[in-house]
């Protein structure tokens, strides 16, 4: 059944990539406040006080699109700021197979003005909820705010008997949509003129974003390549959906996987070692398939045709010509691993319980904020280069991402002992060394040895604990 339409925009999760209940800056304007809670959200507002509307003839050419990228995606911003954002399934533990309304999600997230770190819920199409950190200078203190804000989430929705499940992918329901909103209605028809995967991703999948700034001029070429280096090992360390709809799908990220199987153009990783990212980044969207045109405040029109932001600018569509506003509309229909948004995006990991997602936003940082590590990170990461899909299908069972995901850790590891991370933060991620990675494992193995025992398909429900606790409670 689908949902009313939605009466809050600002509880739309990023799928929307909007905040509707204020105004947004014009294209290439300087507006977007780095710290507020809303600036890791979508910066485009649709039919607001800013937007233009598709123009009726040319207005602005491709040198118009590469200032854009170089001025505004890439503009310079804060070097150490730090933001997360994670996603549940939402279950219902007395009938797993009914889906959490739009209303009984919104009581969940009317919770957001209590939560104490300023973090901030929203809701996935599917019903799936995002709670997102405002930006912290390190990995420790945005643990630490996730941590505080996710224990009062839990308690509200242990309240109203709603779990979180955290799985990258929901083991059971079919997808269905129950957030009314244009551009949602608009993506998934979109989608569906080439597969149901794009459902699946919209409705039925939950990960961690994390976010971390560009390190300023010096680090950007850096860490946007460090990025696209970790990528298949992050994901197959962390994979974590196994399932879907009732039985095992044959990949440990099925995630990733429903990702790698919907339009490749706006979803494949842009790799093209040694140039400049600004050039990368702005041909990757250039040649990216529009996903709609907005052709009023409340009509978005999907695409039925095979047409680029390229192509569009080049011949215009009946709808118009593209306006720079309309441009970076589309940047944010694009969900490639790593997405530079004022600071880089990384978007390869499943939905992970406590303490995991912990470890996973430590080793992360550490291993892209530390320059030092840089050459060492270049031949750790050579076995696995290119293996994106391998570490989606079969994780650290395949030899070269093992190989990798040792070598990964045992630098992150090391960063974090001389950059003076916290006890506990060190022994959870040699923990998670030993338990899971030197043995070939991940934690879809772990959720695939319960089903084998019992057909168990939905894991414990989230359970935040202080993160001193955490070390003799995880395994």
């Amino acid at each position: 059944m689908e949902g009313r339409a939605h009466p809050k925009a600002t509880e739309l999760g990023p799928c929307c990539e909007t905040q509707l209940s204020q105004p947004m800056p014009c294209a290439g304007s300087t507006g977007r406040t780095w710290g507020d809670p809303g600036s890791w959200e979508g910066s485009w507002l649709p039919g607001g006080c800013c937007y233009r509307m598709p123009s009726p003839g040319l207005e602005i050419s491709a040198d118009a699109i590469y200032r854009h990228v170089a001025e505004d995606v890439f503009a310079p911003r804060p070097e150490t700021d730090i933001g997360l954002e994670l996603e549940w399934i939402t279950s219902l533990p007395q009938d797993r197979a009914r889906r959490i309304t739009l209303t009984e999600a919104e009581e969940l997230t009317a919770l957001s003005a209590e939560l104490p770190a300023g973090s901030s819920l929203s809701i996935e199409p599917g019903g799936q909820l995002e709670l997102a950190t405002t930006p912290f200078e390190s990995a420790a203190e945005v643990c630490d705010a996730a941590a505080t804000d996710l224990f009062v989430l839990d308690q509200r929705c242990r309240a109203r008997d709603v779990e979180l499940i955290a799985l990258g992918v929901d083991p059971l329901k079919a997808p269905q949509r129950i957030v009314v909103h244009p551009r949602y209605q608009a993506m998934e028809a979109y989608f569906a003129q080439s597969s149901a995967a794009g459902r699946t991703m919209m409705c039925n999948t939950a990960s961690i974003q994390l976010n971390i700034g560009f390190g300023g001029r010096q680090n950007l070429s850096r860490r946007w390549h460090t990025a696209h280096l970790l990528g298949p090992f992050l994901i197959a360390t962390f994979a974590n959906s196994p399932f879907e709809l009732g039985r095992p799908s044959g990949w440990v990220s099925t995630r990733m996987r429903t990702w790698w199987s919907v339009d490749s153009s706006r979803t494949a990783p842009p790799i093209r070692f040694g140039r400049d990212p600004v050039e990368v980044w702005a041909d990757y969207a250039l040649d990216a398939r529009v996903m709609m045109v907005r052709a009023s405040d409340t009509r978005y029109v999907p695409l039925g045709e095979s047409m680029t932001f390229r192509q569009w600018l080049e011949h215009g569509h009946d709808l118009g010509w593209p306006t720079v506003d309309d441009f970076a509309y589309h940047l944010t229909t694009l969900f490639p691993p790593v997405r530079p948004r004022g600071w880089f995006e990384l978007r390869v990991l499943d939905a992970l319980p406590t303490p995991f997602w912990h470890i996973a936003v430590a080793v992360t940082t550490a291993l892209l904020a530390d320059a030092d590590l840089e050459d060492a990170l270049h031949r750790a990461t050579s076995p696995s280069a290119g293996l994106w899909i391998d570490s989606a299908r079969s994780g650290l069972a395949h030899p070269a991402l093992q190989r990798t995901a040792a070598d990964c850790f045992e630098l992150a590891i090391e960063s974090l002992q001389r950059n003076h991370a916290d006890s506990a933060t060190v022994a959870l991620a040699s923990r998670y060394l030993d338990h899971f990675i030197r043995r070939g494992r991940c934690p879809a193995d772990d959720r695939l040895d319960a089903w084998r025992r019992d057909g168990r398909l939905h894991p414990p429900p989230e359970s935040p604990l202080p993160l001193e606790e955490m070390e003799s409670a995880w395994v």
